[in-house]
């Protein structure tokens, strides 16, 4: 176990964690497009300029560009690394023509895109299966082992030994359920159905906002309610019940993810809790450091963020280019030219802008900031 990551390691860890992420993500668009008869042109992890690379006999450039912070598949017919059609894909000779991506029917399209975000889950649900089939699943049940004194729990009438049954009408299964719920929501009433003894009952909370500070000085605000755990319990899984284990955790993570983007939206949290590849490098150094099985389950964490992330519907992203051919599906023909390069070119400013956003947050996060400006 390192105590402490230095930048290096911390860097290093940092294309550890998102390379085979990013690598992965991409073979799913290459796969499907391969079996959908579709040619790939250039394949690449990483952005910017070419640090090395190859050719293979179907004529596929495979590289590694100096940035590392995505990649993308150019196939044929594409202009650019975001698939926007080249207007000259028409004029190819017929049967290069049908190998390129946007002679493809919608369907076909959207399977290649969607091939990428839907690996990316695939990838974290064999991470989740190989750590339940060697260590078993660490299950918690929804049970108040203890009450912090003074807490908002303490104030509204929790007693150790409830059993959470609900949290404003959402089923509570597991102890982290109540956190990742509670987490988000600090100041906010909420409405608990509890099990005491023989009988329900209805308690009424409010979070309090707690700033949490990691060992390694990463600050982050969350709600906090002021309940314990009892002990985790080990339970080791067949065979066939790891897919469906695997399966349910990133469920639960996506839920959560969702969750958290709704509180934003609705101004419940503020966007300053968000945070960029500079708090993930951070974040994948100081998981690295808290070992290696802690730094699996980063992995597949940032790999279920990836696949979510992609889905939205955003143009550039993945999400905007299924909304692009949903509309395509509806109108029975594809969204204009002029109107899809008006789309990437808006979609394009907000991610910059959202990266600017997100990387000012981390840097605030980490006081650089301050430092410089004191």
């Amino acid at each position: 176990m390192i105590e402490s990551p230095g930048f290096l390691w911390t860097i290093l860890f940092f294309i550890a964690a998102i390379g085979p992420l990013v690598f992965v993500h991409e073979l799913g668009h290459y796969w499907v497009a391969r079996w959908c008869g579709v040619k790939a042109d250039v394949f690449s992890i990483g952005f910017g300029r070419e640090i090395f690379g190859w050719t293979d006999k179907l004529g596929t450039r495979w590289k590694i560009g100096w940035l590392p912070l995505g990649g993308y598949v150019r196939f044929a017919g594409d202009a650019n690394e975001a698939s926007m059609p080249d207007d000259s894909w028409q004029s190819l000779p017929e049967d290069e023509r049908g190998h390129s991506f946007p002679a493809q029917p919608v369907w076909k399209r959207a399977a290649i895109v969607a091939a990428g975000p839907v690996v990316n889950f695939l990838f974290a649900t064999l991470i989740y299966m190989a750590l339940f089939a060697t260590y078993g699943e660490t299950r918690v049940p929804a049970l108040v082992g203890e009450v912090a004194p003074k807490s908002a729990a303490a104030a509204a009438g929790f007693e150790k030994g409830d059993r959470i049954l609900s949290v404003d009408g959402r089923s509570i299964s597991r102890f982290t359920d109540i956190g990742d719920y509670v987490a988000i929501r600090a100041n906010q009433m909420m409405v608990f159905e509890v099990e005491r003894g023989t009988g329900k009952l209805s308690i009424t909370a409010t979070p309090r906002t707690e700033e949490m500070t990691s060992r390694f000085g990463t600050k982050a605000t969350r709600g906090l309610l002021g309940i314990g755990s009892v002990e985790p319990e080990q339970v080791t899984l067949g065979v066939t019940e790891l897919p469906g284990a695997a399966v349910g955790q990133v469920f639960r993570v996506v839920r959560s993810m969702v969750d958290g983007l709704k509180q934003i939206i609705m101004g419940y949290v503020s966007a300053k809790e968000l945070g960029g590849p500079v708090m993930i490098a951070k974040l994948s150094g100081e998981m690295a450091a808290s070992g290696w099985l802690a730094f699996i389950e980063f992995v597949a964490l940032i790999s279920i963020n990836l696949g979510f992330i992609n889905l939205l519907p955003v143009p550039m992203l993945d999400g905007g280019h299924l909304m692009l051919y949903a509309a395509e599906a509806v109108r029975r023909k594809p969204v204009s030219m002029v109107a899809q390069e008006w789309a990437f070119r808006a979609g394009f400013l907000l991610l910059m802008g959202f990266m600017l956003f997100v990387t000012f947050n981390d840097l605030a996060r980490l006081d650089v900031i301050g430092s410089l400006i004191g």
